[in-house]
């Protein structure tokens, strides 16, 4: 395909065609009998066909097959969104070539390919670099339509998950050389005003988890007011311990006086991996160091909008390999703290932060059987250092042979 012809086709269509105009010159330019989009759901437990271009006026009649559910459970769909590897298999039809879809980590569905013959080691490297650019049409045309995120809704959502959601990044995932993260949150059936967020600048990594007291739109409104205030003052370059002074002293002054919000609230420097954290009445990170996995002593102030003057941070020095993992108490409560967080942890340093995320949302939502009590989140953040690489489907582990160790004082 022409890269200014695609591009061309997808300005001229309309955010909701823009996905289909590209499937059909994939179909076109490699003579498949099908080429479809599948978008992963919020919940992680399937994929949605989200366009099915066949041929011109060949779609089947009254069917609306942008909301038809894939499973994933033993499929092949399973294997290629969760490995992040190509899955060729052989259908009644022909063949069929499952593409992940991933934009720097973040899995955004799979690539559906149906051939009559058996495809070649350059169709399939040619599929790859085809998924990547749809992974980018589709980012950028989500911007001007709910068309993608209506087809991963698999549950309908309350006022206050609908607050909840549009305080969360846009992207759940990150790969950017020195570090990897990822975050999820699994909400309560009541939405609890869990949050997590992240930003990248040239210099540093900004992030922070915070859990406002209460639930539904009483804890959304004030997760709102928090997650405003935090990142008003990091898109001003200020520190964690100032983004938190900040946020205290707006609850303060719009809060009532018995609402708080608790957090963690943190920096870490892309040259040497020297991260501060302030942490807010919050449970501690765990990190996971050459294998083993302990949560980091740090001082711990009043929840946000509680009395207190001035919060400060905490400096860690991260080396390469390193496994921060942040929860909520949602992880916590006396159900849920069946989850063993630090075996999880020291069982999957292989693993991409992505998968590491799920697979604690999926222990969770076992141990309480499905009925959380509140959100239960979770941000985790590989650091690989400063010449270190980052994998889209390796772990903590995987910068080890090859990463610049840290220099400096290093957490015990």
């Amino acid at each position: 395909m022409s890269l200014r012809a695609l591009l061309a086709a997808v300005e001229e269509s309309s955010p909701i065609d823009a996905v289909d105009v590209v499937a059909a010159e994939l179909r076109q330019h490699v003579d498949a009998n099908h080429v479809a989009l599948l978008i992963a759901n919020f919940s992680g437990s399937g994929l949605v066909r989200l366009s099915h271009v066949i041929g011109a006026g060949d779609r089947t009649a009254g069917r609306n097959e942008r909301a038809e559910q894939v499973p994933l459970p033993g499929t092949a769909h399973e294997r290629a969104l969760w490995s992040q590897t190509i899955e060729v298999t052989r259908s009644a039809e022909g063949w069929v070539v499952l593409v992940p879809i991933t934009e720097r980590g973040d899995a955004i569905g799979l690539l559906e390919v149906a051939l009559g013959e058996e495809p070649s080691a350059g169709l399939l490297d040619y599929l790859t670099s085809a998924a990547h650019a749809f992974a980018y049409v589709l980012v950028a045309a989500r911007r001007h339509t709910d068309l993608f995120e209506w087809a991963q809704r698999d549950v309908p959502f309350s006022v206050a998950a609908e607050i909840q959601r549009r305080l969360l990044p846009s992207a759940y995932t990150a790969e950017v050389g020195s570090l990897t993260l990822a975050g999820w949150l699994e909400p309560s059936h009541d939405a609890g005003g869990d949050t997590f967020d992240y930003s990248l600048d040239r210099e540093y990594l900004y992030a922070s988890l915070t859990d406002a007291m209460g639930h539904s739109t009483v804890a959304a409104l004030l997760a709102t007011l928090t997650v405003a205030s935090l990142r008003n003052q990091r898109r001003a370059l200020a520190g964690p311990a100032l983004q938190a002074t900040t946020a205290d002293a707006a609850l303060k002054a719009n809060a009532l006086s018995d609402q708080f919000v608790t957090g963690l609230v943190l920096r870490i420097r892309l040259s040497d991996g020297q991260a501060e954290i302030v942490n807010a009445g919050h449970p501690s990170p765990y990190l996971l160091r050459g294998g083993e996995a302990t949560q980091l002593e740090l001082t711990t102030y009043p929840p946000l909008g509680v009395a207190v003057d001035e919060y400060a941070a905490d400096l860690v020095r991260l080396e390469p390999g390193d496994r921060l993992l942040l929860v909520t108490d949602g992880y916590l409560e006396r159900r849920a703290a069946r989850v063993d967080i630090e075996g999880i942890l020291t069982g999957s340093s292989e693993r991409h932060p992505r998968q590491v995320v799920q697979e604690l949302a999926s222990n969770v939502l076992q141990a309480t059987g499905g009925r959380l009590r509140d959100d239960a989140t979770t941000l985790c953040i590989d650091w690989y250092g400063s010449h270190g690489r980052r994998d889209a489907t390796g772990g903590a582990s995987a910068a080890r042979a090859t990463a610049t160790a840290s220099s400096g004082r290093t957490y015990p």
